[in-house]
């Protein structure tokens, strides 16, 4: 019993030292393994949302409306009238009728699948003109359109606006875009699009972002989950789905789509030059690399002086520009990356120079230029 219980403790503390060597023999570097939701990295073909848009008329406001110049919104304030029973075409005042507390607007709206008549839908309104705000506006009940020219739904109620505009003796105080606002449940849907799930045989899942390794993981934990070999990877995004007569497609998308799965998204940095953002994501990898930045400004300066005449003099008081041109150039900043360097590191040897968002840009595209940068560089 003894030798018995001693070769037991001794395998024990062998297969404990066994498994904390292969913990330590896993590099660091190793990018962990990310499960998503099949819903959360793909859509189903063929159910989508549709954009419908629409132009109409913002009444109620402060005097903040279109101004006589623009021509469209007093047509549009006839033509409602018209349809109301009130006949504006032969009044000799249509010329000198005022639009202040009106304004034309475009709305937008999607519609999302499987939306029945009676659905609300959130709408948002934008001025058309020349108005300067939409503050206290109410939309008149306007007909939304789809691509094909059909009413889908119609749009009415009170704006509510994120920002405001105030102008008094030539000074305005702006805050946000008081031009455009939102109407929650503005819109009410009056014609659905038709799409039976019965009838479909075939389905597809298309991935958001196209990788063949994550195609043929989702298309193997499907099969797993549903114990029978239904999905395959048609190509880099899509993956069909064979239905039997016999399924239920909405208790199968139902299962489908809380299949979780393995994805390894594409390591990307995107750039807004016009904002001067930069969003670095966390599977970018860095090379080697040293990188030399310096600037050189150039200030121009001008000033006005005053040239007066002589008191005898036949001249004239002059204004002279006094033109002073300053060029300073300044000494290039060193960063050097080393292997294994991370983006942690860049973004603290950028900041220690003092380079700006511009300058962040700049280097990133020279680093993706000299293949230091194992990232894809989306300019926005």
């Amino acid at each position: 019993m003894r030798y018995e219980r001693f070769f037991r403790l001794f395998a024990l503390s062998s297969m404990v030292a066994f498994a904390s060597v292969a913990v330590a023999s896993v590099p660091s570097g190793t990018p962990r393994i990310k499960l998503a939701r099949v819903k959360d990295v793909a859509t189903v073909e063929g159910i989508r949302d549709n954009q419908l848009v629409g132009y109409g008329i913002v009444v109620g406001l402060r005097g903040t409306g279109d101004s006589q110049q623009t021509v469209f919104p007093l047509q549009t304030l006839i033509s409602t009238l018209e349809r109301m029973g009130v006949n504006l075409q032969q009044s000799p005042q249509l010329s000198t009728m005022r639009t202040q507390n009106m304004a034309s607007v475009f709305i937008s709206a999607t519609l999302p699948a499987f939306a029945r008549p009676g659905n609300k839908l959130d709408i948002t309104v934008s001025s058309a003109g020349d108005a300067r705000s939409l503050e206290g506006g109410l939309l008149l009940l306007t007909p939304l359109y789809g691509p094909d020219g059909q009413i889908y739904a119609e749009a009415q109620g009170p704006l509510v606006l994120g920002g405001y505009a105030v102008a008094s003796n030539g000074n305005l105080k702006q805050y946000n875009h008081p031009t455009t606002g939102r109407v929650p449940d503005g819109a009410m849907v009056e014609r659905a699009v038709p799409l039976d799930l019965t009838k479909m045989r075939s389905l597809s899942l298309l991935l958001n972002d196209a990788d063949f390794r994550t195609a043929e993981l989702m298309a193997a934990a499907i099969n797993k989950d549903l114990a029978r070999p239904v999905a395959h990877a048609a190509d880099s995004r899509r993956i069909t789905l064979e239905v039997q007569p016999a399924d239920d497609i909405p208790a199968l998308l139902a299962q489908v789509e809380a299949v979780e799965v393995e994805t390894y998204p594409r390591a990307k940095v995107v750039v807004n030059e016009r904002t001067g953002t930069v969003v670095i994501g966390g599977d970018v990898r860095l090379q080697p690399v040293s990188i030399l930045h310096g600037g050189l400004s150039v200030n121009v300066i001008t000033e006005y002086q005053v040239s007066q005449p002589n008191p005898l003099g036949q001249g004239t008081t002059q204004v002279v520009p006094q033109t002073t041109v300053q060029a300073q150039e300044q000494p290039a900043n060193r960063i050097e990356l080393k292997q294994g360097a991370t983006v942690d590191t860049l973004v603290e040897n950028l900041q220690q120079i003092g380079a700006t968002a511009r300058d962040i840009i700049s280097i990133l595209q020279a680093m993706k230029e000299a293949g230091a940068l194992e990232a894809e560089l989306e300019v926005l």
